[in-house]
This record gives C-alpha cells, sequence and structure tokens, in this order.
C-alpha cells in the first residue's frame, strides 16, 4: 500500500493509539533488525516501518498542513523497498562518547564494506546514502541509508529459502553473521520475481 497524505492518520487519531501500538511495533522492528557484531545494527524498513517514522515525524512536530505532511512523505517514502532490494537504516553504536568519535573516524567508508550474501549467489554490496554525503575526511556518520540491490535468481534464491549471511570486510571491522530464520523470513516478503518498474534511489534531500 503506498504512503499517502489520505493513507495516513491524522494527528488526533494516531496520538490515540500510539502508546498502545508501541509495543506491537517494536516487535515488528525486532523481527527486522540484524547486529552485525558487537557495534553495528541492520534495520531494515518496509512500508510498516516508514509509514510509523512519517506518522512519529508529524506527531512530533505537530505538521498538519498538506505541504508539511507531503514534504514528510517525500523524505522518507523513498526507503520502502521496491521489490528488488532490501533498504535500511545501519546504525554505527558505541554508547561512550569518546570511543563513538575514535571509532567513527577509524570507520570512513564501511557502509560500503557492508554486504550480503545470498547462498550460491556472489556478494550484494551496500549502495549507500544516495542523495546524501554522510561523511567526511574525518569521520563518516553513526546513520546511513543503504539500499542492497538483488538481481532475479538471488531474488527467487531467498524466496525459496537459501541461506543468507550479512558481513563486513571493512579493514577496521571484519563481522559476518547468518541472518536467523525468522527475519529472514520478513525480509524475503520484499522480494519479488518480477517487480513493477519503480526507481530504486531513496530520494531524499
Amino acid at each position: 500500500m503506498a504512503i499517502t497524505k489520505e493513507s495516513l492518520m491524522t494527528l488526533e487519531a494516531y496520538a490515540k493509539i500510539r502508546k498502545t501500538s508501541t509495543a506491537e511495533f517494536i516487535a515488528h522492528r525486532r523481527l527486522r533488525t540484524a547486529h552485525l557484531g558487537e557495534h553495528i545494527s541492520i534495520q531494515f524498513e518496509d512500508e510498516r516501518t516508514i509509514r510509523r517514522q512519517i506518522q512519529e515525524m508529524l506527531h512530533i512536530e505537530k505538521i498538519f498542513d498538506e505541504e508539511g505532511i507531503q514534504g514528510e512523505i517525500d523524505a522518507y517514502a523513498a526507503l520502502v523497498p521496491d521489490g528488488t532490494n532490501w533498504k535500511a537504516t545501519l546504525l554505527i553504536e558505541y554508547p561512550d562518547p569518546h570511543e563513538r568519535k575514535r571509532e567513527l573516524a577509524r570507520l570512513i567508508g564501511v557502509e560500503d564494506r557492508v554486504f550480503v550474501e545470498v547462498e550460491g549467489h556472489d556478494r550484494v554490496y551496500a549502495i549507500a546514502d544516495e542523495d546524501l554525503d554522510r561523511e567526511n575526511d574525518e569521520k563518516t556518520s553513526a546513520v546511513h541509508f543503504v539500499r542492497f540491490e538483488f538481481g532475479k535468481a538471488a531474488r527467487a534464491a531467498v524466496r525459496a529459502g537459501a541461506g543468507v549471511k550479512l558481513g563486513c570486510d571493512h579493514t577496521h571491522y571484519p563481522a559476518l553473521m547468518t541472518i536467523g530464520p525468522e527475519v529472514l523470513a520478513s525480509l524475503a516478503g520484499d522480494l519479488v520475481l518480477a517487480p513493477s518498474p519503480s526507481p530504486s534511489g531513496r530520494g531524499l534531500g
């Protein structure tokens, strides 16, 4: 279901269900999150997570005018996977601020070295931060937006139950993990064999 102004809840309606729906949403988010090593989390997005994000932004910022609502939709809707890919928010997490500053400097480019490996197929490296510049010569950002684009054969393999690994081959953050069956089952639903043509980029900015 496409995210449109008409399909979103009003501020009043969302406020009424916001607290009672939080636990269920957290469970859904957990089902779509993979932890790569100790300090990187990959939160795979879908229509439900992005719809919630938009509703939260409208709630927090008290946005109710049509132009403002459309602006939030335009900012986030491109993060919904479109059938050939997985789209995700990559979080680099170090609780201690001094350690975080040091590690973000060491991990420049890490977002480009994260990959998905479908059993029997080549690695698919993340396409990171389209339309955005989230690092500089001194450090990378703690948050990145990434897209993993799959060919038809790899999509078919995932839907048929092939194993999938998530990894990183950055010099300072080598990591590899197998995506668990429950998370993988959720992610497999994002992939279709013959998707309708649509832009794959994020379109943020």
